[in-house]
């Protein structure tokens, strides 16, 4: 069985991201899980706090099923062309050792997709991560892409998956990814 972490990050209510890696749950191939993951409950980072009171429950719980995973998809929005704060924000904090002493992205293969309501999907978003996962020890998969431009005519008023031609593509890039994250 392999195991995918998925992680939105957007902290919208209908987050075109968060309906991707929703769909993604659905499609992903026979043998594989997908949990579906946010960044809803994350502080901003601090030092001080981390130094007063560790590193807090959400990002503990995240940090454990990212180190639990074969794999892990970033389904990144694109904000002003570059990573979402938020999103940057949570790595931060994933990236702190915390009292476990553990790195859970060090080695991690990692795949980043994204939706956007823009023409270019989440080009410039997704190259933003590469010197940030580079830096985090990840070992990026390269093996496909998968950016959903005009992401409002690509879902329906519940966030489900509407293009045939973006949930075929979704499935392709799901298989491939499933069988990195395997090893295989």
């Amino acid at each position: 069985m392999v195991r995918l972490v998925g992680i939105s990050g957007s902290l919208r209510q209908q987050s075109f991201n968060t309906a991707l890696l929703r769909g993604a749950a659905a499609l992903v191939p026979e043998g594989t899980t997908l949990e579906v993951r946010t960044l809803h409950g994350i502080p901003l980072y601090n030092a001080d706090d981390e130094a007063a009171t560790g590193l807090p429950a959400t990002v503990v719980a995240l940090k454990e099923a990212v180190a639990a995973a074969d794999g892990v998809l970033l389904v990144t929005p694109e904000y002003n062309n570059s990573i979402p704060g938020v999103f940057k924000n949570a790595m931060d904090w994933l990236s702190r050792p915390g009292t476990d002493r553990t790195y859970p992205f060090v080695g991690r293969r990692v795949a980043l997709l994204g939706a956007s309501p823009g023409g270019f999907g989440t080009t410039l978003s997704q190259v933003a991560w590469l010197p940030v996962l580079r830096n985090m020890g990840t070992n990026v998969w390269t093996g496909a892409k998968l950016l959903v431009p005009r992401a409002a005519a690509a879902f329906d008023e519940h966030g489900t998956i509407t293009d045939d031609r973006i949930k075929e593509e979704l499935r392709a890039f799901l298989e491939k990814f499933a069988a990195f994250a395997a090893g295989r």
